[in-house]
Parts: structure tokens; sequence; C-alpha cells
């Protein structure tokens, strides 16, 4: 009889942890538009470092405004996309820098309020946090070297033997297995990488989403991108080629920021993401 208490107790005593954790979890973000509104900040994490999406620059100018820790200026078509939000929201953008893979952990911290960096709403990400409605669609494409074997590639198939990969944690490096026959190359931590490589010929290409690759062609004169048609191409959910702002679970930020999101037409989207392409760093 001992025995069996002692189990029944043990066994109340973690389903009233699992409950407290439960709760806990349902209401983690409940409160997120009153914090951001009371402390009259909203601190926004991404990388500084994906062009056109986001990158930093030594100086300030109409587009390049919010100064960051290092002493440089944000940029970019999410940096535009978070000050509009920013400014909806009646509070002061700061932009936090921080690793890709460090992203989703910062949020879920509270060291930072929302993701806005090029994140796709995959159903593997959806397990730890939530997503706003998409801010932006696009492709995927393949960059290549315009002196590649590969540059009259008009399918994924053609890419059979070459060495090709992608962004670390992004679906654009899950895609690759795909191509039969492929050289399918150990991922790399960012797009500073996947361009260096490419460069020195360690790989023949590399996936990724068309404005992605735009920037990559317009700071890099030797490389140029393959479209694919919809027979041709990758097969993945759209939504994952798609990008949106990723906040804590049951945020009371959703709600607010998908209004904004809304009030920004396509066309102004499209005007937005061709300005950020045509300013980025050289360098990026």
């Amino acid at each position: 009889m001992k025995r069996f208490l002692s189990i029944l107790l043990a066994t109340v005593m973690v389903m009233g942890v699992l409950f407290a954790v439960a709760s806990c979890g349902s209401k983690t973000g409940e409160k997120d538009l009153e914090e951001v509104k009371a402390k009259g900040t909203i601190v926004v994490g991404m990388e500084c470092a994906y062009a056109p999406y986001n990158w930093a620059q030594a100086t300030s100018n109409e587009y390049a405004s919010v100064r960051l820790e290092s002493g440089t200026y944000a940029d970019g078509y999410d940096v535009q996309m978070a000050k509009k939000i920013a400014d909806a929201l009646g509070v002061e953008l700061v932009i936090k820098p921080i690793k890709w893979n460090g992203l989703t952990s910062a949020l879920n911290s509270k060291q930072i309020d929302l993701i806005i960096a090029g994140m796709s709403p995959t159903e593997d990400r959806k397990l730890s946090i939530d997503f706003t409605d998409t801010y932006y669609d696009s492709d995927l494409v393949m960059v290549i070297r315009k002196d590649s074997a590969y540059v009259s590639a008009t399918k994924i198939s053609d890419f059979s033997g070459a060495k090709i990969t992608g962004q670390l944690n992004t679906f654009h490096y899950d895609v690759i297995d795909q191509i039969d026959g492929v050289k399918k190359q150990t991922a790399l931590e960012d797009f500073a990488g996947l361009i260096q490589s490419l460069r020195s010929g360690a790989i023949d290409g590399y996936v990724c989403e068309k404005p992605g690759a735009i920037s990559a062609v317009a700071a890099n004169p030797e490389f140029t991108y393959i479209e694919f048609t919809k027979e041709n191409g990758f097969t993945y959910d759209p939504t994952e080629a798609s990008i949106a702002v990723g906040v804590r679970k049951n945020s009371s930020l959703t709600a607010e920021i998908n209004k904004i999101l809304a009030s920004v037409s396509k066309e102004e989207k499209e005007e937005m993401m061709t300005a950020a392409i045509l300013r980025q760093p050289v360098n990026n």
C-alpha cells in the first residue's frame, strides 16, 4: 500500500508540473503588445548579413537610420518592414543582430520581441514559435558562376553530379536531395560563406530565394542564377518560399502586425524589395 501511495503521489506531482508547464506555454506571448507599448520600444532580431533582406553598413542615410550596438546601421527589406511595424505601433525600433541559428531561442528567451529576418514559416519552426501572415513571397533558384558548366541548365536534374549547397537550417538546403546524383555539400552558416565558396570554385552552385540571388548577382558580376518552371524545379510548400514575422507562441502582437502587413500593398512590397536590391552594399 505504501508503494502504491508513493507511486500515486509521484504521478500526481508529475501531472501537476506538466499542467503548469502547459499553462505557462499557452500564455507565453499574451502580454507582448502590452509590454512593447509600456517600454516604448520593439526589439527585432535579424542577421544583418542577408542582403537584400537585411545588412549592416558603416554610414546612415534615409533608409539606414537604425544604429546597431556595433556603431553600424541596419538597412534592407526587413528593416524597412520593421520600421513600418514600429511606426504603426507608435514605438521606437531597436534592431539586434543575431546569428541565424540563435534567432528562435533569442525570441523565446525574450531577448527580442520579433524575428524579421527573411524567415519562412515552416512546420518545424511552428513547433517552437508562431508566425504572422507572410510579408513577401518568392521562388527558389540556383546561383552559379557565369563560366559554369551548368550555365545552360533549365531543370534541377541538369545539376546531377554538381557540388551544391545551401544555408544551414533552411529548406533551401533540404530540397537539394531532390536532385538525383547531386554531390550535396556541407551546409554553410550564412550567405557570405555561400558567396565565397562559389567564388573560389569549392561549390558549383547554391540554392536560395530569388531576391537573394538577384542581390548576389548585383554584387558579383561573375555570378548568374537559374530559374525553373514549376514542372522542372524543386517541389516544396509555397509558404516555405514566403517570409513572415516570427512571434512568440500566442503573442498578442500577431493580430496587430497582421493588420499592419495587410495595409502594405503587393505593389509597395515589390517596390521596397527592388529598392533594397539596388542600394545593397557591393560587398554583400
